[in-house]
């Protein structure tokens, strides 16, 4: 079977299994009565991120075939999900926090490192194969988000937005992507047999080297600045966009009716952009690529504060398109220049470590301070009897502070990351 179809399949796999929930979840949670923990559960993902990508990434480069350590991956996340879900069912409309943070936190552990895994054994692949993974990977990544939108659609279709169900989902689905992986491309184990190593060496932990090339140390810095904004829409529009059926004016809309359909246009957004990385990262290079990112979270937040499911819902679709531009412009570039600037025997745990920034100390981190800032203007007790409107006037605040650090970031990035594209 071709190498490109069979990456394909993989890459939607992967990134169905987090879409059956990541856009959803804090809906459930919110009508759970933990409203008020939805950074928890998203910033707790930031937590395992900062060493379990890291780790994974170096078992799959020194110790175990990295497909072998995406398949175990799945395994545990996918065994795991399947006990939040379950347990989210049996202890009915509000069940307890610490069960259920514990079991889905035990989940993301196992599920996070497998995001740069899969792309490790996609480029190993397609390496092999004689491809140049910039112009091959895009086209094929555009299926995860494919497969991300189709479990979004399932989970709003199928009634599963409030309840625990969409974490079932997803841990079958996971259980799925653990059989699939085993049928990859085997991939190099550096083992330097008969080499004197350091225990640095030893532990694969030559990716930190990275931080002492000043380029890659400031683009790496900047990657988890920019990780902060990775999780606030995932974690909050779904709870914003619905909150407006608190007002008799938007409570038969589409968007409060269907928000996961309405925000899965962002990844519809993204299938289109991740097309347009190949040309646009020959055409400008990685600074200007991820200055377009950056301004994309600009008007991602922007529009959000300023729409509404009503009338301004063309606003809301415009943060729609715009998203697809700030995600893939930075995490897929980002993914690609690592992959080019280091060397083959640390790129699973170059990946791992560029995960971390991203999606470990960054989302954690940004999520927090988001959970702060929301808990402050919506969540808090104090605003427990405000009305509709008032409720409305908070979430549009915090998507302006959003807005506004995006605009900073990107200020400084343009001035402190020093790159000089050739063109090819």
């Amino acid at each position: 079977m071709n190498i490109k179809f069979r990456l394909t399949l993989l890459n939607f796999l992967e990134f169905a299994v987090w879409g059956a929930y990541l856009t959803s979840m804090g809906t459930y949670l919110a009508g759970a009565g933990h409203g008020h923990h939805i950074g928890w559960f998203y910033s707790v993902q930031g937590i395992v991120s900062i060493f379990m990508p890291a780790l994974m990434g170096i078992l799959a480069d020194r110790w175990m075939e990295g497909q072998r350590v995406l398949s175990l991956c799945h395994v545990l996340a996918g065994s795991f999900m399947i006990a939040a879900s379950a347990y989210g069912y049996q202890a009915g409309p509000v069940p307890d926090f610490a069960t259920l943070f514990t079991l889905y936190t035990l989940s993301v552990a196992f599920f996070m490192p497998t995001i740069a895994l899969s792309y490790s054994v996609a480029y190993s692949a397609l390496e092999k194969a004689g491809y140049d993974t910039v112009k091959a990977f895009p086209p094929i990544r555009v299926w995860g988000t494919v497969g991300f939108i189709v479990t979004m659609w399932v989970v709003d279709l199928c009634g599963l937005q409030s309840t625990p169900g969409q974490w079932m989902v997803s841990g079958c689905l996971s259980l799925v992507m653990a059989a699939y992986s085993l049928t990859m491309p085997r991939m190099r184990i550096n083992k330097d047999e008969g080499q004197q190593k350091t225990i640095v060496e030893a532990l694969g932990l030559n990716a930190f080297r990275l931080f002492l090339k000043p380029r890659l140390a400031v683009f790496l810095v900047f990657a988890m600045l920019l990780g902060f904004c990775l999780q606030i829409s995932n974690g909050y529009a779904n709870p914003f966009i619905t909150s407006f059926g608190s007002i008799a004016e938007y409570q038969s809309t589409f968007g409060v009716q269907h928000a996961n359909i309405l925000i899965s246009l962002s990844q519809v957004s993204e299938t289109l952009c991740i097309l347009l990385i190949p040309f646009f990262l020959s055409k400008f290079g990685i600074k200007k690529v991820v200055l377009i990112a950056l301004m994309g979270w600009v008007l991602r937040f922007a529009f959000f504060g300023l729409g509404n499911p009503g009338s301004g819902v063309w606003l809301f679709l415009l943060s729609m398109v715009v998203y697809g531009v700030a995600f893939d412009f930075f995490n897929i570039s980002g993914s690609l220049f690592i992959n080019q600037e280091t060397d083959e025997s640390i790129r699973s745990s170059a990946q791992g470590l560029f995960m971390m920034m991203t999606n470990g100390l960054g989302a954690f981190v940004g999520t927090l301070i988001a959970q702060a800032v929301i808990n402050n203007y919506v969540f808090v007790p104090q605003n427990a009897g405000a009305t509709g409107g008032e409720v409305i006037a908070g979430w549009q605040t915090c998507w302006y502070i959003f807005a506004a650090y995006a605009l900073i970031v990107a200020v400084l990035f343009a001035i402190l990351f020093r790159y000089k594209h050739e063109k090819k």
